[in-house]
């Protein structure tokens, strides 16, 4: 019997900030240098030279900046993420007139995944606005584009207050839904579809594929969600940080600017410790929120 919609929508909720939280913790470095990247593409020859130099200035506290919102930001995403998630599956079953417990295709929840991540959009913009004006706070102090003294989350956030109001924290909220929704319907649609593949290798049914085969498809969906994206996010990061010195341009122009002074190549700096986190990251966040999910439906049973 499947759980009461309520019950279901805590279950998702809470197995979603499960897998948030070990995505976090086992990425952060690597998300810290690609904000750098990004942002400054200039100021750094490669990964392994911003990771270096990083831990040289600030020390491995430099590595980890940002962790609080981020880790604010993976859990209330992915809360919502998979909470809308299970809920666009069943508006999804609706409208293809299927039953209630009826089995989706892969391809069917790569669209709910994608219509999923609006909702999420909304929560993880105002977090992310802070975690990556902090992971770049060094660089912006040092080329003198903003005064010393913003580098906690709560200089930071009355800083956005002080500047823009309430309204501030949605700064790049366009182009962050225009990240997301391509981005998690290759998300979703490229993780089902590695588990359908180890399900049939395996002949056993998607739940009882084992961890490895998990994480495995879990990094393989988020290395198709950064090779789609990665340019929008870049952006995104560019407008969020850039906007601490005032009012900056929206998505295109702002992307035409880094085409046409930096060319096209700045649009995917940072693009490589962004891979590498992908694996361990995306598959401790689907490992979390598959293992805490099956685990409390399990309870609601017994």
């Amino acid at each position: 019997m499947a759980p009461h919609p309520v019950v279901q929508a805590i279950i998702d909720l809470s197995a979603g900030a499960i897998g948030g939280t070990a995505c976090v913790l086992s990425g952060q470095p690597l998300d810290t240098a690609k904000v750098k990247m990004q942002t400054f593409p200039s100021m750094y020859r490669g990964f392994i030279h911003c990771f270096s130099s990083t831990y040289k200035q600030v020390g491995l506290r430099g590595l980890y900046q940002g962790t609080s919102p981020a880790l604010m930001a993976n859990i209330a995403e992915n809360s919502v993420l998979f909470m809308s998630y299970g809920f666009c599956q069943e508006v999804v079953r609706t409208m293809a007139g299927l039953g209630t417990e009826a089995p989706l295709s892969d391809m069917q929840k790569a669209c709910a995944g994608s219509v999923a991540s609006i909702f999420s959009s909304l929560v993880l913009c105002p977090t992310e606005l802070v975690k990556c004006r902090l992971q770049a706070m060094y660089e912006m102090e040092a080329s003198g584009k903003i005064a010393k003294g913003q580098n906690t989350v709560w200089s930071v956030a009355k800083s956005v207050m002080k500047q823009n109001g309430p309204t501030g924290f949605f700064t790049g909220l366009t182009t962050t839904i225009a990240r997301e929704v391509p981005g998690y319907f290759c998300f979703f649609g490229a993780y089902e579809l590695c588990r359908t593949t180890f399900a049939d290798h395996m002949k056993c049914s998607k739940e009882d594929i084992g961890v490895a085969p998990i994480v495995f498809s879990g990094g393989f969906g988020g290395a198709c969600l950064w090779l789609v994206v990665y340019p929008f996010d870049c952006v995104k990061s560019r407008i969020q940080v850039m906007s601490m010195m005032g009012r900056q341009e929206g998505f295109f122009k702002t992307m035409m600017t880094i085409v046409r002074m930096e060319g096209v190549r700045a649009l995917y700096s940072g693009l490589t410790p962004t891979m590498i986190r992908t694996f361990p990251a995306n598959g401790a966040l689907f490992l979390g929120y598959e293992a805490s999910r099956k685990f409390m439906m399990k309870q609601f049973d017994s």
